[in-house]
């Protein structure tokens, strides 16, 4: 068994924009043979994937836990479509202040209290939800990005919860939701 896994810190939203994530992948796997993005539930990165060692999870969970009960429930929208160059294809997401200083707040935990690297996506952070990628052949790339805008997604949420990804068989699965500070 092997003693270091990948796993990331992310924002899994549930209901109706998950659904819409998942229908959305669903109709770009029939239409245009894009599978990738389904190895993982829609979700917007906080810390992008890392070693840790799979013995030490338990204690992992523990140290996050401590670190969001003190991070207060925000609202998040998703809307609108937008790429990285002619490789990614994404929803945007609005938000406040609160999650550009959850991000960054976590990224200083992870490197002081994880020993995790602080990689150039955790300076430069733009949250978005990916719909598309790796697999997006460049000649499809624009009737694709026009496929996804047609769907018009605008959606808010609440987020209450962070959850850990673990890369498991190839595929990123939620194994823990960590709650945010209750405000009532």
């Amino acid at each position: 068994m092997k003693d270091m896994q990948k796993y990331f810190l992310a924002i899994v939203p549930s209901g109706q924009i998950q659904e819409a994530a998942t229908a959305m992948k669903d109709a770009l796997k029939t239409q245009f043979n894009i599978k990738y993005a389904l190895k993982s539930p829609a979700h917007i990165t906080l810390k992008m994937p890392f070693s840790y060692r799979e013995g030490k999870e338990n204690s992992l969970i523990e140290k996050l836990e401590r670190f969001l009960v003190s991070k207060k429930p925000f609202e998040l929208e998703v809307g609108g479509t937008d790429t990285f160059g002619k490789r990614v294809i994404f929803w945007k997401i609005r938000a406040d202040s609160n999650l550009a200083e959850l991000q960054a707040d976590l990224k200083v935990f992870c490197k002081r209290e994880l020993h995790l690297v602080d990689e150039l996506s955790d300076r430069n952070y733009h949250p978005h939800m990916t719909i598309a990628f790796k697999d997006i052949k460049e000649r499809d790339f624009d009737q694709v990005r026009e496929f996804i805008e047609k769907a018009e997604i605008k959606e808010s949420f609440e987020v209450s919860t962070v959850e850990l990804l673990k890369r498991i068989d190839n595929r990123w699965q939620v194994i823990h939701s960590m709650n945010l500070a209750d405000t009532e």
